[in-house]
């Protein structure tokens, strides 16, 4: 092999790999993810079983994870029909929660920064919200204000919403998390 086409398979393999990696980091939270209805959760990302992609992510983003034992952060970036969420649009959350001392559901852009409004309000938790009359919830996420539990979303084309459960009586690592039921997304009306 000449050393020109050596140099170039090399240079070609490293950026492969290197763009394959970086990929993989910045589009990804770790290897161990798992789904509950809309909703997905990294269980070991705050532990030390955590892959090296959720290290690398981890350490990208500044965040601190919860650990297993602490609580459990879901996030939903689609509704349950697997339409991505949309902040023009109505979404409603309804369902009940599985128990937890303390939870918190959190509206976030596509980026994870909360999203600024003129009323101060990016979510709730569970000593806010407005439960219905058998316990569940029911939050709605709309530009336009509503009655009730409702968060502004801005009008951002592209939205997340963050379910973090606090000591909670169930863990993913149990594989609990498939009798889980978690609050349903559903997208109402779009403009």
């Amino acid at each position: 092999m000449r050393p020109l086409s050596l140099a170039v398979c090399l240079t070609a393999a490293a950026a492969f790999g290197l763009g394959g990696t970086w990929l993989t980091v910045t589009s990804s939270r770790g290897m161990d993810l798992v789904r509950a209805g809309a909703w997905e959760g990294w269980p070991r990302s705050g532990t030390t079983q955590a892959d090296p992609y959720a290290r690398a992510f981890i350490a990208r983003s500044g965040e601190l994870p919860l650990e297993l034992a602490d609580g459990l952060l879901f996030l939903a970036r689609q509704d349950s029909a697997g339409k991505p969420l949309d902040g023009r649009c109505v979404i409603r959350i309804t369902g009940r929660l599985p128990q937890a001392r303390l939870w918190t559901l959190t509206l976030m852009d596509g980026k994870g920064q909360p999203i600024p409004n003129e009323a101060r309000r990016t979510g709730f938790t569970s000593a806010e919200l407005l439960y219905t009359d058998n316990g569940n919830i029911n939050v709605v996420l709309s530009p336009e204000a509503r009655s009730g539990n409702w968060v502004p979303t801005g009008a951002q084309p592209h939205v997340q919403v963050a379910l973090r459960l606090y000591d909670a009586p169930f863990s993913f690592a149990s594989g609990a998390v498939e009798d889980a039921v978690l609050p349903r997304v559903t997208t109402e009306r779009c403009p």
